[in-house]
């Protein structure tokens, strides 16, 4: 809708909400201070409306302005973000620019599983919102309960998942190292002689 077309609504609108309202061009002039005449030819659409006009009617009608204007309604607030399935654990994306920061909401579900740490450039930080994550970090093997975050450096070998215990939804926030592929911190078969 262009603004001559919004322009064109406030008008018809006007007299609307006065008629609605059961008051007089009269009553309505005495209460904004406005002419009668002014005041009619912002109804007929001859007077183009101006915030210095609009904001004493709005108050008088006791409606927001956007009311008289016709603005159009805002968009839904709501983030609707597309799950992203990953090894049986969920992934909700709570940011879209690439390259910075990336937040997300996860939900594994309850299953044993054997650790795999693994290690990559960037930094960690986890923060359990209900159930108990189990975090492996280079020689520690801890679990976290709802309420309780960890961070650590991803270059040290690390594996998060279920305690088998029932699932656990979590945030996971890293900066873009982080959104490159893990790399396997243990050593190849060839590698250990093997």
């Amino acid at each position: 809708m262009t603004t001559d077309e919004v322009l064109a609504g406030v008008g018809p609108r006007l007299r609307r909400i006065r008629k609605e309202r059961e008051v007089t061009l009269a009553a309505l002039s005495e209460a904004t201070g406005i002419s009668v005449s002014t005041l009619s030819r912002l109804e007929s659409g001859l007077r183009k409306p101006s915030l210095e006009l609009l904001l004493p009617i709005a108050q008088a009608h006791q409606v927001p302005l956007d009311e008289l204007v016709g603005a159009p309604a805002v968009g839904d607030p709501r983030v609707r973000a597309k799950p992203l399935v990953r090894g049986g654990r969920t992934h909700w994306p709570l940011t879209r620019q690439p390259g910075g920061l990336q937040a997300f909401k996860v939900l594994e579900p309850q299953r044993k599983q054997e650790p795999d740490p693994r290690s990559h450039e960037g930094y960690e930080w986890l923060y359990v919102l209900s159930g108990k994550l189990r975090l492996v970090l280079g020689e520690h093997d801890v679990v976290l309960a709802a309420g309780e975050a960890a961070e650590f450096d991803t270059r040290v070998p690390h594996w998060f998942g279920s305690t088998g215990e029932g699932p656990v939804e979590f945030l996971s926030l890293f900066g873009p190292q982080g959104e490159r592929m893990h790399v396997r911190a243990r050593p190849s078969r060839r590698a250990r002689g093997e």
